[in-house]
């Protein structure tokens, strides 16, 4: 039954992208808002049927913990599902994600027009100076830059280390980093499409203020994200 039902929701999630994603073309003439707009529409479409459809539901956690203007938010990575709540709940969010994403069809028009932070992984410093100056300039203009530390989505309860790139953002951004813990590969597998019922909880930690050392800095932000990320696993087995 659940694989029949996850099938429906892919395919609900994914014509929604592409009926919005073509409907919408005309807006990316126009300024960015209209574009998070639609964006933002999409996402609560897909949590709806995420929802009806696939039985799983989303908890966010410690929305206080956001702070307005810019920041840096080190979250972990389980599931495509855990790129779409910052939009509806930061500010003004920025992701850092692969290059090569851009070319995809619709995919790439909306993250190019939003303003994202693309980074070539065959570039290497080059592509790293690229990252942190443009990572640099968005925070100053008061947007939220996300990344996954990790670099690739992982397993529950797999502990994975963390890429330098984001030390080095923390350390060039001089702003507050927001750890961000969840559980969504219990429900929405990482390599996989048959969902399982239940609750994604996404909980936001307390900022770390600028300034540690880098060693310092990730060993901390590591150890509260892997931390957390265990309790809601127990948490959704209890």
């Amino acid at each position: 039954m659940m694989v029949l039902r996850s099938l429906l929701f892919m395919a609900w999630m994914y014509g929604l992208m592409a009926v919005m994603g073509l409907v919408c073309l005309p807006l990316l003439a126009g300024p960015r808002v209209w574009v998070k707009g639609v964006v933002k529409l999409w996402i609560r479409l897909m949590h709806w049927g995420l929802r009806t459809i696939g039985g799983v539901h989303i908890k966010i956690e410690g929305l206080e913990n956001l702070p307005k203007g810019g920041a840096l938010i080190a979250s972990k990575h389980q599931a495509m599902v855990d790129v779409f709540w910052p939009w509806l709940y930061c500010d003004d969010p920025a992701l850092i994600f692969k290059k090569e994403l851009v070319f995809l069809p619709v995919f790439g028009w909306y993250a190019l027009k939003l303003k994202n932070v693309m980074v070539d992984r065959a570039g290497h410093a080059t592509a790293l100076r690229i990252m942190l100056r443009k990572a640099r300039e968005l925070a100053q203009e008061g947007r939220q830059i996300i990344i996954y530390p990790e670099g690739t989505r992982g397993q529950p309860g797999e502990t994975l280390p963390f890429k330098p790139g984001v030390a080095a953002l923390y350390t060039q951004m001089e702003v507050p980093c927001v750890p961000v813990a969840l559980n969504s590969g219990l429900h929405w597998p990482a390599r996989g499409l048959v969902l399982t019922p239940g609750v994604i909880r996404v909980r936001i930690l307390p900022p770390i203020a600028p300034g540690l050392k880098r060693k310092d800095f990730m060993r901390l932000l590591q150890d509260q994200i892997d931390t957390a990320s265990k309790e809601l696993l127990l948490l959704d087995e209890g």
